[in-house]
């Protein structure tokens, strides 16, 4: 998903009205960064509080061999969130570690895991398996020719359930939705790898099929979060909640889908796989009632591995024994730019107010260009 996949971040023609409504009623991030521009070096970052320069996992597949795993030193914040007493459930990408690795979710924290292992796995969304907490688990609906098990709703649906039954004690849910992501498979074979079970209100545009897919998942995903805002309700835990929302890197060009169709980048440069601030400067949003001011927009400078920081989800928490966030002060509190640092890919990269370097050939990029403008209503 790009920074401007989102109406809060100026998307015009793809509805979410769910997660527009975490921007009005919290904090929107115009300079929020992911850790990287592919996926599972991005949640490595998110997960451990290490940028790439430290991070266990920094690509998507690696130079001779296997990708590893995150290895029993590599401290998550689920393992801190657990020690600290909290319930800890994660539902859908992992990309950290297969079943029956150091790396599982279930020893890095998780006492609940249903999804996937791996990003290759991830690309089907009517798979014939998921994993549920190191058990391998067939989806009936998808036997044979049948393809009625949509791998969204299911996560969706598993993650719902464990926040009702935990939502009387402590929790940290770790939702890492697939939506928007390619088929990339189905999409070489087909020209089409955006496969949705409908494509709603968009059906009758006159869009490209691929375009389609690409709006009716993010609104599909929009919709699941709308469901997941009524259920804290519900539970009476919504005051009590910080909910944040993020994307793991830019807009991607796979599956037959085109980036400039929506405008996804937001008036960035670059995409997905690109070291420009298209590929990624993300979406964030934060919404916590009663403690995170309602419609504010922040220009704080911050990545993916400033999640780790203690003060940022709870003050009784200690910090990993390694980690190189770059604040030391609460970042849901403030609403002021200040100069930030950041390390992306595999070359140092300094990122302040001004400029930000973009390729490892050392190149130089004042940041003038501005992204749209945006609103939150």
């Amino acid at each position: 998903m790009g920074y401007g996949d989102l109406g809060c971040y100026g998307q015009t023609r793809i509805s979410t009205p769910n997660i527009d409504r975490i921007a009005r009623e919290g904090m929107r991030f115009t300079q929020a960064y992911a850790g990287s521009t592919v996926c599972a070096p991005s949640r490595c970052c998110l997960m451990t509080g290490l940028h790439t320069g430290h991070a266990r996992v920094r690509g998507n597949a690696a130079a001779n061999g296997p990708r590893p795993p995150l290895a029993p030193e590599d401290t998550t914040v689920a393992e801190m969130m657990q020690k600290a007493g909290y319930k800890t459930g994660a539902f859908g990408k992992w990309a950290l570690g297969e079943a029956h690795t150091s790396g599982s979710p279930n020893l890095k924290g998780f006492d609940q895991f249903y999804g996937y292992y791996n990003q290759t796995h991830a690309h089907s969304y009517y798979p014939t398996h998921l994993w549920e907490n190191e058990r391998y688990t067939l989806i009936r609906e998808n036997r044979g020719s049948q393809r009625s098990g949509y791998s969204h709703d299911l996560i969706a649906q598993k993650a719902l359930d464990w926040v009702d039954d935990a939502a009387g004690s402590p929790f940290f849910l770790y939702l890492a939705f697939t939506t928007p992501h390619a088929d990339n498979e189905l999409g070489a074979d087909t020209g089409d790898g955006m496969p949705v079970p409908d494509y709603g209100e968009y059906a009758d545009k006159p869009w490209p099929t691929t375009e389609k897919g690409f709006a009716a998942m993010i609104t599909r995903m929009d919709r699941d979060i709308g469901r997941l805002l009524d259920l804290l309700k519900k539970k009476g835990v919504d005051g009590d909640t910080l909910i944040l929302f993020s994307s793991d890197n830019g807009p991607h060009q796979e599956g037959g889908h085109d980036p400039k169709f929506f405008e996804s980048q937001g008036g960035l440069r670059g995409i997905k796989r690109d070291m420009y601030e298209g590929g990624v400067r993300v979406p964030a949003l934060a919404r916590w009632p009663g403690r995170v001011k309602p419609g504010v927009v922040s220009k704080q400078v911050w990545a993916f591995w400033d999640f780790s920081q203690p003060r940022a989800i709870s003050p009784e928490l200690r910090r990993p024994p390694v980690s190189t966030a770059s604040r030391s002060s609460p970042l849901l509190t403030e609403n002021r730019s200040r100069n930030g640092r950041l390390f992306i890919g595999s070359f140092t990269s300094v990122t302040t107010r001004r400029w930000r370097p973009a390729t490892a050939t050392g190149k130089l990029y004042e940041k003038a260009q501005k992204p749209r403008s945006s609103s939150t209503t």
